[in-house]
């Protein structure tokens, strides 16, 4: 296994490869060794494409032609099994699709093919993507990297852990309300939301509610998930919340013409936070305002007085019953609890119902308010780092929380549609990865992609991997 190709980002294998430095082969042999040696203790991967060397094999010889390459040329990549993939098993995590293979592609899936890059593998999930951990009754758990008694996070914690195990160097997620963003962070890597709408979400499942859907990369560098954000942002004319084109940004863009306005926040707004949390999302805001930018802490109104996750779910539970019980129809023997969760979950009153819209459009004026002095805002991704599995409570600062606290600091930009960028900045005083949010005005993608690669660059722990011990591996 060439250890130093599976943790190279998807920008430089590209790199490599287009310079022939190394051949779509030996990347594509490098990563399915690492399958191999690694999944067995991780559960990360659930599809191995049975045409990835084939497709490798293929790549080579278009390198080797000098026929024009794709920015992703002969570069894997993984995608979460909610996303159809042509031919390759798309079973939702659920023993109710075994068996499911579809006759086409997402057009995420297709986008990166037409990039040039490579289908791999399929990666776990809870069922349906419902839930903060990726458990499910088909392929089982997934454990987190870093510490296999914690959790990678949900609903993409198959992608986050594949990316952060060198299985895999960039991948396909999705997130209603945490799950590109929070996976990203308990595993270490970079995930990316952007605006609602700017992927489209033709050929992921479940599509409901349309409203709160998102798709966005997951991978090692902030510079490979800009890159797969040019690559798979803009209309298909499928999906008709995908109406705006990726060159069209209201961020400062490529050239920036006066320093940047950022806030930071831990609380209040995102209800309790773990010390060393604070102390990372601090010692982030401190880095950007040692680079020169206008760094200020903030409070943001809105958020202490509308509960976002809480909203949301009024709003999820309703929209997402139908779809769900259409779906399990006949196989109810077969449904995990987490969307049993949902099913037992009381219905919301259309007074209920409105009235969590109208708090939904508060909080979105709320933040066009605050983004009217501000250019970005600096916040936790998750309340606590990596948890365990099954966790049902956190104690935080000696107070007692529910494990949906995880999603408070996510969830207000999944109800509004504001983009947001998460990359590790710190260290939990256990050794695991502590993450940091940057928000941005809808449709100013450019304007954290700027601030992210700015912290990249300063991070105090960039380029660190979980040891192959904590992976359970043989040195």
């Amino acid at each position: 296994m060439n250890s130093g190709l599976v943790y190279q980002d998807a920008t430089k294998l590209a790199d490599l490869i287009r310079t022939k430095e190394v051949s779509p082969v030996e990347v594509m042999q490098a990563h399915l060794e690492r399958i191999d040696a690694a999944n067995p203790h991780l559960n990360a991967i659930v599809t191995v494409a049975e045409d990835a060397m084939k497709a490798a094999k293929a790549a080579e010889t278009a390198v080797m032609a000098g026929v024009g390459l794709g920015p992703l040329h002969g570069v894997p990549f993984t995608a979460k099994d909610s996303f159809d993939t042509a031919g390759v098993l798309t079973q939702l995590g659920s023993p109710i699709f075994k068996g499911r293979i579809p006759d086409s592609d997402a057009t995420s899936v297709a986008r990166m093919k037409h990039a040039g890059a490579i289908l791999l593998a399929k990666t776990n999930l809870p069922e349906f993507s419902y839930w903060i951990e990726s458990d499910n009754l088909l392929s089982g758990r997934t454990l987190n990297p870093w510490n296999r008694d914690r959790t990678p996070g949900g609903s993409s914690g198959g992608e986050s852990a594949a990316v952060a195990a060198g299985m895999s160097p960039i991948g396909l997620a999705t997130d209603v309300t945490i799950s590109v963003r929070g996976p990203a962070a308990l595993t270490g890597v970079v995930g990316f939301k952007p605006t609602h709408g700017r992927i489209p979400m033709t050929g992921i499942w479940p599509r409901v509610p349309r409203r709160l859907w998102h798709a966005g990369p997951i991978a090692r560098s902030v510079r490979d998930v800009a890159l797969a954000y040019s690559l798979l942002a803009g209309p298909d004319g499928a999906d008709g919340f995908s109406v705006a084109p990726p060159q069209f940004d209201t961020g400062v863009g490529p050239t920036l013409g006066r320093p940047l306005r950022v806030g930071w926040l831990v609380e209040p707004g995102f209800g309790l936070v773990d010390s060393d949390v604070a102390a990372t999302v601090q010692a982030a805001a401190e880095a950007l305002k040692n680079a020169g930018l206008t760094v200020d802490p903030v409070r943001i109104p809105v958020l202490e007085e509308i509960n976002a996750l809480e909203t949301v779910w009024k709003l999820q539970a309703m929209e997402t019953k139908p779809a769900f019980k259409a779906a399990t129809r006949g196989h109810e023997d077969l449904i995990y609890k987490h969307v049993q969760a949902v099913f037992d979950t009381p219905d919301t009153s259309i007074e209920d119902f409105v009235l969590a819209e109208q708090k939904v459009e508060q909080m979105r004026d709320g933040f066009a308010q605050y983004f009217q002095r501000y250019d970005a805002l600096l916040c936790p991704v998750t309340p606590v780092p990596a948890h365990g599995h099954d966790a049902t409570e956190f104690v935080i600062d000696g107070q007692t929380v529910s494990a949906l606290h995880v999603m408070d600091a996510t969830a207000p930009l999944s109800a509004t549609g504001l983009p947001g960028l998460t990359l590790r900045f710190g260290t939990s005083r256990d050794g695991l990865p502590i993450g940091v949010q940057l928000v941005a005005p809808w449709l100013a993608e450019s304007t954290i992609l700027h601030l992210g690669a700015l912290l990249e660059l300063m991070s105090p722990v960039r380029n660190q991997h979980p040891s192959l011990a904590a992976m359970g591996m043989a040195a």
